[in-house]
């Protein structure tokens, strides 16, 4: 099975074991990014998706912790990924319960994690859950409303500056993940890096005042071609510049 997948190495969190919450053999994302290595978003699922149980979550992550710890080799994180937005599932805060429970009793180093797109921080109950983990990763690529739309391409309809309140509502205890990138995209040509994008985009971070800003550039193959690899230096141009207004601020190769 594929729910608990690795450990891996992950750019951002050490040794990491994956937990995907989402159907096993199709992408499920509220969002289409242009640069997701999972492909595009199907646009009309068929039927209903098939989320594995929170019975069989918490069954196969409890079995994959004892064997690591059996093989001295426990993981540095335990994350929510996947193929998919991973607080989509409907079960997720007792997900989160269980998971917390279980690296408590085997994985006590262990710091659980997610990487969320933050379309579902409108909902308490997930805002709630998110709350509990070591590690409320959530993404933010774009200054503006018409960017995220260009970039994030979701299948409905964002409010972009609700989606930026609820970000500031975690007080400080969340991640931001920037991914920048040039390119075009349906005959639009756009770069997050230009100046005002990257104002823009500041003017943001400075508003949710995020414990850690996340910022990486394409590592992998997108389902869009024509896109740009951002360079490390152009990228600590932009860290600096977060650093600057007193938020700390890494960037990943």
């Amino acid at each position: 099975h594929d729910v608990i997948f690795g450990p891996v190495r992950s750019r951002r969190l050490g040794l990491s074991l994956g937990v995907n919450l989402l159907p096993l053999h199709v992408k499920h994302c509220s969002f289409n990014c242009i640069y997701c290595e999972c492909g595009w978003t199907p646009r009309t699922p068929s039927g209903l998706p098939e989320f594995p149980s929170r019975e069989e979550v918490r069954e196969f992550l409890g079995q994959r912790l004892e064997q690591l710890a059996g093989e001295d080799y426990l993981p540095d994180a335990i994350t929510y990924a996947g193929n998919g937005e991973p607080t989509l599932h409907p079960d997720f805060p007792g997900i989160v319960d269980d998971t917390i429970a279980l690296r408590n009793l085997h994985s006590p180093g262990s710091r659980v994690s997610v990487l969320s797109n933050a379309s579902m921080i409108h909902d308490p109950a997930v805002f709630s859950a998110l709350l509990k983990l070591d590690n409320n990763i959530q993404k933010l690529d774009a200054g503006s409303g018409a960017m995220l739309d260009l970039i994030n391409n979701p299948p409905e309809p964002v409010d972009y500056d609700a989606l930026v309140n609820n970000l500031q509502r975690f007080g400080g205890r969340v991640t931001i993940q920037s991914m920048f990138l040039r390119g075009s995209f349906k005959g639009n040509r756009f770069d997050n890096t230009e100046p005002g994008e990257v104002a823009s985009w500041l003017e943001r971070i400075r508003f949710i005042r995020p414990k850690l800003v996340m910022l990486y550039p394409i590592a992998r193959a997108t389902p869009v071609h024509d896109l740009e690899k951002i360079t490390i230096p152009e990228l600590e141009i932009i860290a600096q510049q977060v650093r600057a207004a007193g938020i700390p601020a890494q960037v990943y190769p």
